[in-house]
């Protein structure tokens, strides 16, 4: 059976069948008292999990940043800049005119130049001194975490 059809057939299937999916999959009974909605959520994620692959180690390390910051009592959490993967163009209007940069593998390539900074390239381009991240639109923001969520992944 592939994916989409399993999937597609863990909400008809009663409690007993959910059961021994759970422990086929996890090679352990299910929770007693876990309710079916939430039973076929979790198979249908270890499904796909199994199937096209888990979170990656950065991933899961920032969702246990994001726990432990919650445990903590704190309402504001960071959201992390990822790096940029060489041979991204990084694009600003400014003042009428339209500024690229490309991505290299130790920096960054701005009219035909070098340079190991973004913040450098904008100070190029404004005249003053700015964050390059920030200038460019790659600059981490606080996020409120209760409420309505305004976290960026």
């Amino acid at each position: 059976m592939d994916v989409p059809e399993l999937l597609n057939t863990l909400p008809k299937m009663g409690k007993t069948d959910l059961c021994q999916k759970w422990q086929e999959l996890f090679n352990k009974p299910a929770p007693q008292h876990l309710r079916k909605e939430f039973m076929v959520r979790i198979l249908a994620y270890k499904i796909q999990e199994n199937a096209f692959g888990g979170l990656s180690t950065a991933t899961r390390r920032r969702l246990k940043q994001i726990a432990v910051s919650l445990e903590n009592g704190s309402m504001n959490l960071e959201v992390g800049q990822r790096p940029i993967k060489p041979g991204t163009r990084l694009i600003r209007q400014w003042r009428g005119k339209t500024h690229t940069v490309s991505v290299a593998e130790t920096g960054f390539e701005f009219q035909g130049s070098q340079y190991r900074s973004l913040s450098k390239i904008a100070r190029l381009i404004t005249g003053t001194r700015w964050s390059g991240p920030l200038f460019f639109g790659l600059k981490p923001r606080l996020a409120k975490v209760q409420g309505v969520p305004n976290v960026r992944g």
